[in-house]
Order: C-alpha cells, then sequence, then structure tokens
C-alpha cells in the first residue's frame, strides 16, 4: 500500500487525480444548471473517477456553454504548492510540472545482476512515469571514467542529475557540481556530501513506523532502540522528534560494536514491560547484525512477549511483528518529482531525507503470540504477510 507524502494535497498522488475532482464538481455544476434541468431526456451512461453516473441527453445550448466553460478551468487547473518547512514536502510533493526537453533528467544508476537490477528497473520505471520523454539513463560500472560521464550529460542536454545506488551515487558525485543532484536507494549520504545534494534514503521515515506501531498496539508508551552514531545519528534526531509528536517516549542507546550493542540489548530486554514497551531494529549493521544480534533479539522478544518491529522486510520473515520497505515505483516517481522541481526553479531542501514511500509487512504468527488479532479485513490492508498463507 501507498503511505501519501505529507506535502501533496489529500487524497493525490499524481496530477490527473486533481483533475478526477475538479471534473465531479464540473457534473455537480452541470446537474444543478436550471436548463439542464428542463432539458434531460433519454439515458446514457458516464463513468468519471471509478464512478458511474446517470445523464440524460438533450442539454440546453445555454448549458453546455456552461459546462464547456467550467471544463476549459478544469484542464487548466493546477494545485498549489505545499507549503516549505517539512522533509517530505521537500521529497515528495506532486504537482503539475511544465514538459522539459529530451534527456533533460539524467538517471544514473548501477549495472549489476539480479536482484538489483530489478529493483533500480522499478525504480527507473516510476521516474519514467513522471519526467516522461525529459528522462535518460546512464548504466555506470566501477571503472566508469567521471569525465567521459560527464562530457557525455552535456551532450545529451542534461539538466539535473538522479543518482541510484552506492556505485550510482559515487559516479555522480564526481560530476560538475552546476548539475543539480538527486539521489535515491542508498541508506545515508556521507555527512560532507549530503549538504550538496537531495537525497531520500531508503530508511522509513520514523513517524511512519510510531504511527503503524500504535495502530496495532495502542497501549505501547515507550520504544526502545539501539544505534551506531556513526551511521544513524540524523535518524535518531528524526525519531525524537516522531515519538514526541505521538505521545511515545524514544529510549535510544549508542552502540559503537557488537559486543557493546549485545550488552545494551539484554539490558533492555531485562527491565522492559510487555505491555507498554517496543523494540526498534533500523538498519543498522552494528547493531543489527543480521548473524549475531538478530537471532539473539528475536529469540528474547518471543520468550520476554516484548514486540520487536523493524526497518527490514526480512525480519517480519524471520519474526519481527512488522515492518516498513520501500515501494520501488513510488519512490522512483517522487525522485522524478523532485529532479523536475529543480528545473521548474525551484528551491530544494538539501540534506538526507527518510523514506515515505513504503509498503508495510506484517507477521501474523507473531501477532498472535502477543495476543494481538488482526482480522482478514486489516490483513488486506499490508502489502506481505508472514508465515505466507
Amino acid at each position: 500500500m501507498k503511505l501519501t507524502t505529507e506535502g501533496r494535497p489529500a487524497g493525490i498522488s499524481s496530477p490527473e487525480k486533481p483533475k478526477a475532482v475538479a471534473g465531479m464538481h464540473v457534473l455537480s455544476a452541470m446537474l444543478s444548471c436550471p436548463q439542464a434541468s428542463k432539458t434531460l431526456s433519454s439515458k446514457t451512461t458516464m463513468t468519471m473517477t471509478g464512478k458511474t453516473f446517470r445523464r440524460k441527453a438533450g442539454f440546453a445550448a445555454r448549458a453546455c456553454c456552461a459546462a464547456l466553460g467550467l471544463l476549459a478551468a478544469v484542464v487548466s487547473w493546477q494545485p498549489a504548492a505545499a507549503a516549505p518547512g517539512g522533509a517530505t514536502a521537500e521529497a515528495g510533493e506532486q504537482r503539475r510540472m511544465e514538459p522539459q526537453a529530451p534527456g533533460s533528467v539524467a538517471v544514473v544508476y548501477p549495472n549489476l545482476g539480479e536482484p538489483y537490477h530489478s529493483i533500480f528497473a522499478t525504480i527507473i520505471d516510476g521516474i519514467e512515469d513522471n519526467a516522461k520523454s525529459a528522462m535518460r539513463t546512464y548504466p555506470v560500472a566501477a571503472n566508469t571514467d567521471p569525465a567521459e560521464l560527464n562530457a557525455q550529460l552535456k551532450r545529451n542536454g542534461a539538466k539535473v542529475v538522479i543518482a541510484l545506488g552506492r556505485q550510482g551515487l559515487k559516479a555522480a558525485s564526481a560530476l560538475d557540481r552546476d548539475i543539480p543532484l538527486v539521489a535515491g536507494g542508498v541508506l545515508a549520504v556521507p555527512e560532507a556530501d549530503n549538504r550538496a545534494m537531495t537525497a531520500i534514503s531508503l530508511t522509513p521515515d520514523p513517524s511512519l513506523l510510531f504511527s503503524r506501531l500504535r495502530n496495532l498496539m495502542p497501549g505501547v508508551r515507550r520504544v526502545i532502540v539501539v544505534y551506531n552514531p556513526q551511521s544513524n545519528e540524523w535518524l535518531i534526531r528524526l525519531a525524537r522528534e516522531a515519538a514526541r509528536a505521538q505521545g511515545l517516549e524514544l529510549v535510544a542507546y549508542e552502540a559503537r560494536d557488537l559486543g557493546s550493542a549485545a550488552r545494551l540489548y539484554e539490558s533492555a530486554f531485562a527491565a522492559s514491560d510487555s505491555k507498554r514497551d517496543a523494540i526498534w531494529l533500523p538498519q543498522d549493521a552494528t547493531t543489527v547484525d543480521e548473524t549475531t544480534i538478530l537471532p539473539l533479539v528475536l529469540k528474547e522478544s518471543w520468550s520476554r512477549n516484548i514486540a520487536v518491529f523493524s526497518s527490514s522486510f526480512l525480519h517480519v520473515k524471520k519474526g519481527a511483528l512488522f515492518a516498513l520497505y520501500p515501494n520501488n515505483l513510488e519512490l522512483g516517481r517522487t525522485l522524478a518529482w523532485s529532479a523536475l522541481a529543480y528545473l521548474s526553479g525551484e528551491q530544494r531542501r538539501k540534506g538526507v531525507l527518510p523514506l515515505r514511500d513504503v509498503h508495510i509487512a506484517v507477521n501474523v504468527r507473531t501477532a498472535g503470540h502477543l495476543g494481538l488479532t488482526i482480522s482478514y479485513q486489516q490483513q488486506r490492508t499490508y502489502d506481505a504477510i508472514f508465515p505466507e498463507p
């Protein structure tokens, strides 16, 4: 399922939907027009935004003229820009943009085998959905010559670059600084580099994670996380704000090595309350080591009935209660909007932004063990369910 980015008009995820909404107002005006109501006759069927309406042919000339005037207003209508100030408004506002020249949006991505190839291909599909013919792709390898790539982009009229993955970002970072850079498909960006670009991390926004946690477990009051500040200090800053906004207490422990992380988890579980505490596993190679830390955490959470939720899809399959993970198609669309905004002359916020284009996975076996009931209707709101039916 798609969780819409803040900063977009409510219920709108693409430029076509505002037209449809306005179109419904047009229809309402047509049906309420005195002249039209007097001349309704034979029945026909019209479908608009998924709903079927009945109308009758034979409108008076005056009613038709009024309707055409309203429709002309719909075609030229554009939603107002979202107010600045929020990270997500900067990253993903979706507005109607002017057509751009072919090749003006350059997508630099790593030329890798599966499963990575399919992931980047899906992101690129999303970019193309919004950038249309303005997009041109440039696969890169570890030995790609930055000077040659830079020359190729200039020849093809590139005005903004979307860099995907670490390899794509490395290649794009060596390009001329006068070309705006948007990055995606990476967990983090070095502090020295992120001020020169707009980057959307693969790390889910803590506010979305905490919102889903409160939805599943309204009684939770405290979230415990163990993290390495060298890689995730920026994320914990966001998490503190998100927790405060949702009435949660965030208890964050710093660990710079596996030994410290293991000891902190052990003490956290010993002092936890199954009715009010939950443990969050961020994407952190140090504190959520897949071979050492993760099995320990999942075993303790099961034996102590402590909910564990994650920023990694695979953790749900192994026993975490739920996780948010990238919706790659929507991520591509968001990256495209950010790039098109640069071409339209908008000033974009620099730095790393959390991911808000997400899917949701849940483990119903773990939910049942924790005493949670997830109905069939509720299960339909999740994108992946484990154990698989």
